[in-house]
């Protein structure tokens, strides 16, 4: 037999005077709670808003709900059936409910204020469940539904569990997990907002916090189901001879980007060269570090290379890089001329440091002429080298275009062949 049905009482109530009370005190609560919440209005950079979402959203049905609740306790006392604060009660709530579970997912999983298919998927699902509870609830058959899952068991090993059981499980493993993810993600936020922080330092703390988080929340959810931790001993031996076997480098990758974190010898910024990539460091996550190449192109390093390999850091003590341009000049210039004229044709580019200022080394005497290198520094090297050499070169163009430096051009010999080697070539071509 269905428990107490709201809707078959509302349908009873509907031609009674005290339903238009009811309808206006619904009224009156949605209007109260759209002020309060433009009241109590958290803007976009507020506290409360994490990721792609802001608890605003949450706050107007919930504050809806609350009023409406306040609004049947007196109600009752004066109207005697408030069949319809009944009903409008659970619908506003379950709305509040479902723009919560959107905060704290959204907060939780969504990046850089984007949200992916698979997570609308997952909230148009979560609240079609959501909403049929509701249906089940007003039309009294939630009972009965309930009374079904407590009564059906399914056999687990030796024991057999009822499928309220489960259902209880999975919704406190998803509650908390969910809190945890998202707990985690508020804490990275504020930390990255920490100027006083190193940047890996904050990383490190972020991803710790973040793992020990979700670490609890999965023990806790465990014990509320009523599992023994300790049979998880069998599963942590079991992981350990896993990871010595065939996750060692899944391991040292994690393990390697923990350790490059703490010790601080790469930060996000930082223009790096590992092997045959250079680029600079845009993410240093626990396994991997996202290396973007001056191209555009981001080049996913494992944290083992960075770790077991030789790396150049051009931004680690000194953010300063020396650039260099060669060229080889006439014997016919006056070399201390010529050098003067290179020196100056750095300094008027706004790229090039003028402490320490640019030099010219005299490589050597060439074949041809003077071998000459100019140097020069930069402070910028993550905008590239090329675009600065070229601006060099194009001023060592114009000064050559002003006559003001010869280049030097490769010599040829001609010389005359023996006359006798000359005369049995030229016999042989007779013959």
């Amino acid at each position: 037999m269905p428990l107490h049905n709201l809707l078959t009482d509302l349908f009873g109530d509907i031609h009674k005077p005290e339903i238009v009370w009811q309808a206006g005190i619904i009224v009156v609560c949605v209007a109260l709670g759209w002020l309060l919440e433009r009241l109590l209005r958290v803007n976009g950079n507020g506290a409360l808003r994490v990721g792609a979402t802001n608890f605003r959203d949450v706050l107007t049905p919930a504050l809806i709900a609350a009023l409406i609740a306040i609004s049947k306790l007196v109600a009752k006392a004066y109207l005697g059936n408030v069949n319809l604060l009944k009903v409008a009660l659970p619908v506003f709530g379950s709305l509040a409910l479902i723009r919560l579970a959107f905060y704290l997912l959204r907060g939780a999983v969504a990046r850089r204020g984007t949200v992916g298919a698979t997570l609308v998927t997952f909230e148009k699902i979560f609240s079609l469940l959501v909403w049929l509870g509701v249906a089940l609830y007003l039309t009294g058959l939630w009972g009965d539904v309930f009374l079904f899952l407590d009564t059906t068991t399914l056999p687990l090993g030796k024991n057999h569990v009822a499928l309220s059981t489960i259902l209880q499980a999975a919704v406190s493993v998803v509650i908390l997990l969910m809190l945890a993810m998202w707990a985690g993600a508020l804490m990275e936020e504020r930390l990255m907002g920490v100027a006083g922080l190193h940047s890996s330092l904050r990383v490190v703390i972020a991803r710790m916090s973040r793992a020990l988080l979700i670490l609890v929340a999965v023990l806790v959810s465990l014990s509320l189901v009523g599992i023994d931790l300790t049979v998880l001993s069998v599963f942590g031996g079991a992981l350990g001879v896993g990871l010595g076997l065939g996750m060692q480098k899944i391991a040292s990758n994690y393990v390697s980007g923990f350790v490059i974190l703490i010790e601080r010898s790469l930060a996000i910024g930082d223009m790096i060269t590992v092997d045959k990539y250079s680029g600079r460091v845009t993410q240093i996550n626990t396994r991997y570090t996202i290396l973007q190449g001056l191209d555009g192109v981001d080049t996913v390093l494992p944290n083992e290379m960075l770790i077991s390999g030789p790396v150049q850091n051009q931004s680690l003590s000194n953010p300063n890089v020396q650039v260099a341009t060669q060229l080889t000049v006439s014997y016919d210039n006056d070399l201390d001329a010529v050098i003067a004229l290179l020196e100056a044709v750095p300094r008027n580019l706004p790229r090039v440091l003028a402490d320490p200022g640019p030099g010219v080394a005299l490589k050597k005497f060439g074949a041809d002429g003077y071998e000459l290198e100019l140097g020069f520094w930069i402070a910028d090297p993550q905008n590239g080298r090329g675009g600065v050499v070229s601006e060099v070169n194009k001023g060592i163009y114009a000064l050559v275009r002003d006559g003001k430096i010869k280049l030097a051009y490769p010599s040829r010999d001609m010389r005359e062949l023996d006359a006798q080697m000359l005369a049995v070539l030229t016999g042989m071509t007779r013959s």
